[in-house]
C-alpha cells in the first residue's frame, strides 16, 4: 500500500493549543517551506487556509486533537473543503533534539507523510451528542461514589446515638441508596448535641446532592438511549449490549470508511492479539493499548454474555475443556465480537 507521500505534494502539520496553533508546510519529501503560528480562533483558521492556499493541490493537513483543541479547526478545514487527517500526539524526543511547537508541527506532518492511508476526524452532530453524554455523565457517576462515600464516612464517625440510626446491623441492606433516602427524611431530636446536628445537616445536604446528581445521571442515559438507537435501530438487541456499552461504540466507531478494516478497529479497542510465545508454548497475550474506554465496553459485553448468552457459555466451556484460561478466552471473545461488530456497524451505515 503507498504511503501518503505519493498521493499529496504539500502537507501542513498543526501542532494545536489552547490559545494558539502552530503550522508548518512540509513537502512531499519532508522538507520544510513555511511555518507561521495563529490565534486559535477563526481569524487564525482563515490565516492558514490563505497560507495553503499558496502552494498547488493536492495538500493534506495533519492535525493534532481533532477531537479537543484542534476540533474548531478541524471544521472550518471541512467546511473548506480541505482534506484532513489526524495524527497522534508525538512521542517523546530525545532531551538533545529540543522540543518546541514548531517542532512538533513538523513532526505531525512527517508523521502524516509515512501514514497509508487517512484517519479521517470523528464525526461530530449525532455522535458528538452521545459523546458529551457519555462523558459528563461518567463524572456524574464518579462524583456520586465521592459524596456517597463521604456520607459513610459521616455516618461512621458519628456519636453512639445518631449512628443507631442510620448503620445497619446487616450488611446486605447497608447500601449507599437506603443510606441517602434515610438521611433526606431524618429530623434533629433534642438528644442530639451540637456536633451531631451540625452532623446531620451535611448528611442531609450530601444527600440531596447525591438525588440530584442521580436523577440527572439517569436522564442523560435516557437520552443517549434515544440516540444510540436512531443512530444503530437494532444495536441495543444485540447480545450483551446496553446503552452505556454501545454508546461507547458508537463514539469511538464514529462512521463507515474512518477504520480501514475490522483489524484496524480490533487494533483500536486493544484486542488485536500480541503474540506471546516462548520455546515450545504457542500463545497470545491480551493487547493494552487502543482505545481503552472502547476496550471496557467490549470487556462488559462479553462478561454479559459469559453470563447470559448460551453460545458464549457453551464456547467458554469447551475452550477451557482445551486447557485455555478465563483471561485468554475472553481475549478470544472480544476479538470475536470487535470482528462482529465491525460487520454490523459498516451495514448500519450502507443501509
Amino acid at each position: 500500500m503507498a504511503i501518503l507521500a505519493e498521493r499529496f505534494v504539500h502537507v501542513i502539520g498543526v501542532d494545536t493549543h489552547k490559545l494558539t496553533l502552530s503550522a508548518a508546510v512540509l513537502n512531499s519529501v519532508g522538507g520544510v517551506l513555511e511555518s507561521c503560528e495563529v490565534a486559535a480562533n477563526e481569524a487564525g483558521h482563515r490565516r492558514l487556509i490563505a497560507m495553503a492556499a499558496r502552494y498547488p493541490s493536492p495538500l493534506l493537513w495533519a492535525v493534532e486533537g481533532t477531537g479537543s483543541y484542534g476540533a474548531c479547526l478541524t471544521q472550518h478545514l471541512a467546511a473548506a473543503g480541505q482534506v484532513v487527517t489526524e495524527v497522534d500526539r508525538p512521542k517523546r524526543p530525545v532531551r538533545k533534539a529540543g522540543k518546541s511547537d514548531q517542532l512538533d508541527a513538523v513532526r505531525a506532518g512527517r508523521d502524516a507523510l509515512a501514514m497509508k492511508h487517512i484517519n479521517s476526524p470523528r464525526r461530530r452532530e449525532e455522535r458528538e451528542q452521545i459523546r458529551v453524554l457519555l462523558t459528563t455523565r461518567a463524572e456524574l457517576v464518579r462524583t456520586r461514589t465521592s459524596l456517597c462515600n463521604q456520607l459513610q464516612q459521616l455516618v461512621v464517625t458519628a456519636s453512639q446515638v445518631l449512628r443507631a440510626r442510620f448503620l445497619e446491623t446487616n450488611p446486605r441492606r447497608h447500601s449507599s441508596e437506603r443510606l441517602v433516602r434515610r438521611c433526606l427524611l431524618a429530623r434533629g431530636g433534642s438528644r442530639l448535641g451540637p456536633e451531631d446536628r451540625t452532623r446531620l445537616t451535611a448528611m442531609r445536604d450530601l444527600s440531596g446532592l447525591i438525588q440530584g446528581i442521580t436523577a440527572r445521571a439517569d436522564s442523560y442515559e435516557r437520552e443517549m438511549k434515544g440516540l444510540v438507537e436512531a443512530m444503530a435501530p437494532s444495536l441495543l438487541a444485540e447480545p450483551g449490549i446496553g446503552t452505556l456499552t454501545g454508546a461507547q461504540i458508537l463514539v469511538s466507531w464514529s462512521h463507515a470508511g474512518r477504520l480501514a478494516s475490522e483489524a484496524t478497529f480490533a487494533a483500536l479497542a486493544g484486542v488485536a492479539p500480541i503474540p506471546a510465545s516462548s520455546g515450545q508454548v504457542v500463545r497470545h497475550r491480551l493487547n493494552r493499548g487502543g482505545d481503552r474506554r472502547l476496550n471496557a465496553a467490549l470487556h462488559t459485553i462479553v462478561l454479559n454474555r459469559c453470563r447470559y448468552h448460551q453460545e458464549t457459555r457453551d464456547y467458554v466451556a469447551r475452550r477451557s475443556a482445551e486447557g485455555k484460561s478465563q483471561r485468554e478466552i475472553r481475549r478470544c471473545l472480544k476479538r470475536y465480537l470487535a470482528r462482529q461488530l465491525f460487520k454490523f456497524l459498516a451495514n448500519v451505515d450502507k443501509g
